[in-house]
């Protein structure tokens, strides 16, 4: 029997919650086993029986009990989760694109995390997260039961507007598509302007999320290397006279995974070459307001005639927000706003007006020049530690943003460096994930805010 203690700081419905979870996970209470009645336990601990119906509610909601009508709580039959820190030797590890996207969810499953593509949540503004959080929920009407409109909430919309005018983007609200996140604008985008069997250009390496998307829908992928200022104009102008591709997915400044940026004379040779073979190009930009050089994105230079522009507010406000949008020409918006009906109805407009309340309060442009100077730290730092542990870095100067892009020179498999690390409880991020055909690569990508432990740079030197 356990007991309760009002006078602890854990609440009353989080102690019963542990206890139980407790229990079950070590099999003490085994799949099949009922919990005492509501009423029951309610009157043994002495605590209200709302107490126990939240606290039942809760186990529930996290996969430990099954309700069972008139009957009461019963166990529930689940396979044990894997405790982090307990995972199967490194040959256990699966380093493809499928694993990278469920890696993007478990933070704390290493000990360090240079590969991960995320912030840290110290490096985010919590507190304005949390207080307009509060101030949104606590409005009035049918916020917390509504759809939202299909084409995303207007303010943000406008607010949105706003911001791409302030960068040479001229595109009112009508022409701008909320989503969740970037990774499901890349999605809409891959599935509406891409049938199974049509070539697609992709940055090489390029985001390895997109990849995976756009195999899905049985696109041919070609990927176009990248050099330290872009895309290589030769190679694509190579690739150009082989094929004739839909579309070119680029993320032309601050690159993932290599960090490095489109110089303006490249920018312009790739419109010209879209214009010339007749290829959208869909740009993603989301890590624009990460970058504090002052460089004209290509939407900015084809104004949205050509050019279709991604963004989100993941890397600056929050990750799990996932507001991102899609700024295009008015029919490609207004086609894609139907195909969002279709395939999700619409986004989360909860999410949309906290990110609008955060963007219009005041502190959102403060904490942007404060991560920017963190991530710019960083990289002189992680540069200097990457090439002090004997790797090569990709480009000779230093990039902003979040990656660094480097290579192991005792590795021409990077992946297998990374089963060694993750036995090491460090996980690293090998360069075939960001591979159009997963081939082996001797590069890696290394996140800078998750760069700043020495044995991290003393696990490579020894490698």
């Amino acid at each position: 029997m356990f007991s309760l203690n009002a006078s602890l700081p854990t609440p009353l419905v989080m102690q019963i919650v542990g206890h139980f979870k407790s229990l079950i996970d070590s099999q003490k209470l085994r799949a099949g086993t009922k919990l005492p009645s509501i009423r029951a336990l309610a009157e043994t601990h002495g605590v209200s029986v709302s107490t126990v119906i939240d606290a039942y509610d809760r186990l529930v909601a996290e996969g430990y009990l099954v309700p069972r009508q008139n009957t009461g709580f019963y166990v529930r039959s689940f396979q044990p989760r894997q405790v982090p820190g307990q995972a199967g030797g490194a040959h256990e590890v699966r380093f493809d694109s499928l694993w990278m996207l469920h890696k993007s969810w478990e933070n704390g499953a290493a000990e360090l995390n240079p590969g991960c593509g995320w912030l840290p949540e110290k490096w985010m503004d919590d507190d304005s997260l949390r207080r307009n959080l509060r101030a949104v929920s606590s409005q009035a009407g049918d916020l917390l039961t509504g759809y939202g409109a299909p084409q995303g909430y207007l303010p943000l919309r406008r607010k949105i507007a706003d911001w791409l005018h302030e960068h040479e983007i001229y595109a009112p609200p009508e022409q701008i598509l909320l989503t969740t996140g970037a990774s499901h604008a890349l999605g809409l985008l891959a599935q509406y302007l891409v049938k199974p069997g049509e070539t697609v250009f992709v940055d090489e390496p390029g985001y390895s999320i997109l990849l995976f998307h756009l195999k899905r829908i049985g696109a041919k992928v070609v990927g176009v290397p990248w050099t330290p200022q872009g895309p290589d104009l030769s190679a694509l102008e190579a690739l150009l006279q082989q094929h004739r591709p839909r579309a070119l997915f680029t993320n032309p400044r601050l690159q993932n995974p290599t960090g490095a940026s489109c110089s303006a004379a490249t920018a312009h040779q790739i419109l010209s070459l879209a214009e010339r073979h007749d290829f959208v190009v869909v740009e993603d930009d989301i890590y624009a307001e990460l970058d504090p050089s002052p460089r004209r994105a290509l939407a900015s230079m084809d104004q949205l005639s050509r050019v279709v522009y991604v963004n989100s507010f993941s890397k600056t406000i929050c990750a799990s927000l996932r507001v991102g949008y899609i700024a295009g020409h008015p029919d490609l918006i207004e086609d894609l706003t139907q195909f969002k009906m279709m395939t999700g109805l619409t986004s989360c407009e909860l999410t949309e007006r906290a990110t609008y309340q955060i963007l219009t309060e005041g502190r959102h442009r403060k904490h942007l020049k404060a991560l920017r100077e963190r991530l710019s730290d960083a990289q002189r730092t992680t540069r200097q530690g990457l090439a002090e542990a004997g790797l090569e870095l990709f480009g000779p100067h230093a990039h902003e943003g979040m990656f660094v892009w480097a290579r192991h020179p005792r590795h021409d498999d990077a992946a297998l460096l990374s089963h060694e690390a993750a036995g090491a409880g460090i996980f690293l991020a090998p360069g075939h994930l960001f591979l159009p055909d997963n081939r082996p690569s001797p590069w890696l990508r290394f996140n800078v805010a998750y760069c700043d432990d020495a044995r991290l740079y003393d696990f490579l030197a020894r490698a």
